[in-house]
């Protein structure tokens, strides 16, 4: 059985190095990568689409990146339980016309025995700002 450590149920240091994990693996914007830290059949809500399963979840990440060009995300710690963490995020892209977006939202994660997630509910605003208010 795959298990991605830590495992809970998380303390607050291992929330973080969970946390720390997850903004690591999205900033290398590598889908195949990404989707090893969810169950196989891992359900997300993310903003107005609801994902399912890995292959989704894969077949999603790589049309986000090809879209949301010098992608740069940063992760928060916010609570945690026993096998659940949420977190607040900001990030910045630019379009394929060349605007640039600040995304501010917040996650609510909930992980297996083993440290995968099983689930993901991520609410995101975007925000259009220019190339000089960029900060990540």
């Amino acid at each position: 059985m795959e298990k991605k450590h830590p495992l809970p149920p998380f303390t607050a240091d291992t929330a973080r190095q969970k946390i720390q994990m997850a903004e690591d693996a999205w900033n290398s914007q590598n889908p195949e990568k990404v989707v090893l830290a969810y169950t196989v059949d891992s359900e997300w809500r993310n903003r107005n689409l609801f994902i399912n399963g890995r292959e989704e979840i894969t077949a999603f990440l790589s049309k986000k990146w090809q879209n949301e060009l010098d992608y740069k995300l940063k992760k928060e710690y916010w609570s945690h339980s026993d096998n659940r963490i949420a977190v607040r995020f900001e990030y910045e892209y630019r379009n394929l016309n060349g605007q640039w977006f600040r995304a501010y939202g917040n996650e609510n994660w909930e992980f297996d025995e083993n440290g995968l997630m099983a689930k993901r509910f991520a609410s995101i605003n975007d925000l259009e700002i220019a190339e000089n208010e960029r900060y990540l």
